[in-house]
């Protein structure tokens, strides 16, 4: 949608007064990167190398630190920026997996703690939001040196998932919101105005889609895109730990609305099919 409205743009200026041609990026999004395939995704690193720096608690305002991966190459422009949260009682170190390889595909990835390990889900969205200000305006030169600040997408696990939602809900700015097995009292979230793709397990019994993640998806009534993956025979506890298709998925989907990057189309429109590893998909293709 927001690549569609762009390209229209574009092409309106082409055919007016003093018309101006669309840019290689107009057409292109921020690619960055090789052309993708779905080895190389389902790979445990993408194609860039890259390094890391820490943030501790007592230098972060309204969060609790955490790690700042970021890609070594500065030959093809910015990246965009990515926000990871743990889940309910959870640190950063379980979702570190997830953080170093989205960062080796070409994203700037904080991930982060939260104040307490015991945070409910809206207090987890607004340290999301805090440690995207702080990516953009408080870290390293390095760092900020590498980041495109107006495009970010947040993840979380679990109550970091529903506090995913709510970030997402309160900054429609954002490019891209992934909730991973999302826990959160609230089922509705018909104002999220940000591309959201909810990712579930089958065999969740501490969030069960049922009751978590299929409502949420159902009330997205107001995001651009959405789509709901349903893993297939996982446990709450599926993000916690290398896992190909939600490193796939959701590298693809963050790929796809932070870069606006349409190479990854292909992995999300037309839908994964049922398999081994994928219970269900359900998305609101298409994309462009």
């Amino acid at each position: 949608m927001r690549m569609l409205a762009k390209l229209t743009l574009a092409l309106a200026l082409v055919g007016g007064t003093g018309a101006i041609a669309p840019t290689a990026q107009a057409a292109a999004g921020y690619e960055r990167g090789p052309n993708p395939t779905s080895s190389a995704l389902e790979a445990t690193r993408g194609p860039f190398g890259i390094a890391s720096t820490t943030v501790s608690s007592l230098s972060a305002d309204g969060f609790g630190g955490g790690t700042i991966y970021y890609p070594t190459d500065t030959s093809q422009g910015t990246f965009g920026g990515v926000i990871i949260a743990p889940g309910y009682t959870a640190s950063r170190s379980t979702m570190a997996w997830l953080a170093e390889r989205l960062a080796s595909h070409g994203f700037v990835v904080f991930n982060i703690d939260t104040n307490s390990r015991y945070d409910q889900p809206d207090s987890r969205g607004r340290q999301i939001l805090a440690a995207a200000d702080h990516l953009a305006e408080e870290s390293s030169s390095t760092v900020r040196s590498r980041l495109d600040a107006s495009r970010i997408g947040v993840m979380g696990h679990s109550m970091g998932g529903g506090g995913t939602l709510a970030a997402a809900d309160s900054r429609p700015s954002l490019q891209a919101a992934v909730p991973l097995t999302p826990w959160h009292t609230d089922k509705t979230w018909g104002d999220v105005q940000v591309p959201t793709m909810i990712i579930g397990a089958e065999n969740d019994s501490i969030a069960p889609v049922g009751s978590h993640s299929e409502p949420f998806y159902a009330s997205l009534s107001a995001a651009p895109e959405k789509a709901y993956l349903e893993l297939n025979g996982a446990s709450h506890f599926a993000p916690n730990s290398d896992n190909d298709t939600i490193a796939k998925y959701g590298i693809s989907w963050m790929k796809r609305f932070v870069d606006d990057d349409l190479r990854y189309d292909q992995f999300l429109c037309p839908p994964p099919a049922r398999s081994t590893t994928v219970e269900e998909y359900r998305s609101s293709c298409p994309h462009s």
